[in-house]
């Protein structure tokens, strides 16, 4: 992938007061350095049409910094919009001064002047910032405007795998090679489970030796479970790490049931579960749109993030019980008792992860769905994970939401949303927003 490039683009005229335009551009290179060293900022302010071409003439970048250092008619805007396709925050200064003399920049009628023309070139999916560059609100916003379209390029460099079919009713996960690279620009690779199965069986103890070594540092109690099924799982784990690695993958979507259980007799729930812990977002029941789901969320949050089922609410608390049968990361685990190792709640074959999930204080809930014409939208929803024991055999988190619960669930359940979502351990609400209005996702904030 090419190195992520932002360009700040303090545009104005000369005219208005000049002391209070280098004022708040210093102050704003100032910002540009501590949030990324790769957003290129001018030596000056650009106050003339020539200034502004001889700085922009021949870049290319991915995200346009746009800021009214003062008023600019929309010409400006045009010459920049000639030159350059890439993802647009639009930043207006807010007044320095007033105190009933000289207007020093009005950078806000400025922004009128280039939202219009963008409007009517068809770039309406820009983003909007008011604010001094001192100002919180304005840091936090940069910040999440950059990491959002730093992973919306990201995402066009990585590979997707799906391991098999969804299952019969869960068609709402599979994943359409066309629709995948329209909207993510991701490449989308299948493979069917037998090919991973038959590599599994053809490796030696010898083969796997350091996949076991690993799995028992991060796994409780792991030699509880049946030594054939250890063998199998650790096998396993490292006929996935090798697909992974040897073709480049960033992202699985893995049929589980009942492949696993019958044809291997061992579940893929732990491997799934390790490879989460290693940054492979990997999703069971071969959910695509989950796995890309857990991939941005991981990326946005630097953290494993969890996968599963809403399974129940609490009115009183406010809280979504989030579930599934076994495959959370073992760093999700809550710290008494650690990533314990189970069997399948209906299979009782193991191992899967067995524990209640870690609390925290920021959380967001999560989803990719496809829409019936298969354009994507964005299902956002904060709150925290609570403190909770472990809600049902697999691995849960109680998640408290900011809104009404009962509110939450109907209103979706209303809104048609696929039953797999994420949630991930810190809040990601304004990069989600950000990042969906840059894919032309449609956002559903609960």
């Amino acid at each position: 992938m090419k190195n992520f490039k932002a360009l700040y683009i303090p545009i104005g005229v000369p005219t208005f007061h000049k002391e209070s335009i280098d004022q708040q551009f210093n102050l704003s290179v100032e910002l540009m350095h501590k949030i990324a060293k790769d957003i290129e900022c001018p030596s000056d302010p650009l106050l003339t049409i020539p200034d502004l071409i001889k700085f922009i003439e021949g870049k290319q970048c991915d995200l346009i910094i746009l800021q009214n250092n003062a008023f600019a008619n929309s010409e400006y805007t045009a010459e920049i919009l000639r030159r350059m396709d890439a993802d647009v925050l639009l930043w207006t200064l807010k007044e320095p001064v007033i105190d009933g003399g000289r207007l020093r920049l009005n950078s806000l009628t400025g922004a009128y002047s280039a939202g219009n023309l963008m409007h009517h070139l068809g770039k309406e999916n820009f983003e909007y910032i008011w604010g001094a560059p001192t100002d919180l609100e304005v840091q936090q916003k940069i910040k999440a405007v950059v990491a959002a379209s730093r992973l919306k390029k990201e995402l066009r460099s990585v590979t997707l795998a799906s391991m098999g079919h969804t299952p019969q009713g869960f068609g709402f996960g599979r994943g359409i090679d066309a629709e995948i690279s329209r909207y993510f620009g991701m490449k989308h690779v299948a493979v069917e489970v037998r090919e991973l199965i038959h590599k599994a069986k053809n490796l030696s103890d010898e083969d796997c030796a350091a996949y076991l070594k690993e799995a028992e540092r991060k796994m409780v109690n792991l030699k509880g479970t049946p030594k054939e099924n250890v063998t199998d799982f650790v096998r396993l784990y490292k006929a996935y790490s090798d697909f992974i690695e040897e073709n480049n993958i960033a992202a699985i979507s893995s049929r589980c049931w009942p492949d696993f259980f019958v044809d291997f007799g061992t579940p893929v729930c732990a491997v799934l579960g390790l490879l989460n812990d290693k940054g492979v977002a990997a999703s069971c029941e071969a959910d695509a749109y989950g796995a890309i789901s857990m991939l941005i969320g991981m990326k946005l949050s630097s953290e494993s993030v969890f996968f599963g089922d809403p399974v129940s609410l609490d009115k009183n608390e406010d809280t979504v019980t989030f579930w599934h049968c076994g495959t959370a990361a073992c760093s999700l685990a809550h710290s008494s008792k650690g990533a314990q190792v189970g069997v399948h709640p209906n299979r009782k074959i193991g191992p899967t992860m067995e524990f209640g999930c870690k609390p925290a204080k920021e959380a967001t809930v999560f989803r990719i769905g496809r829409k019936p014409d298969g354009a994507i939208r964005f299902f956002v929803a904060t709150g925290e994970i609570l403190d909770k024991e472990q809600q049902f055999l697999g691995t849960s988190l109680v998640f408290k939401s900011e809104t009404s619960s009962i509110d939450l669930v109907s209103q979706s359940v209303k809104d048609g949303w696929e039953p797999h979502f994420i949630v991930a351990y810190k809040n990601i609400k304004e990069e989600l927003l950000v990042l969906g209005k840059f894919l032309n996702a449609e956002i559903c904030a609960y």
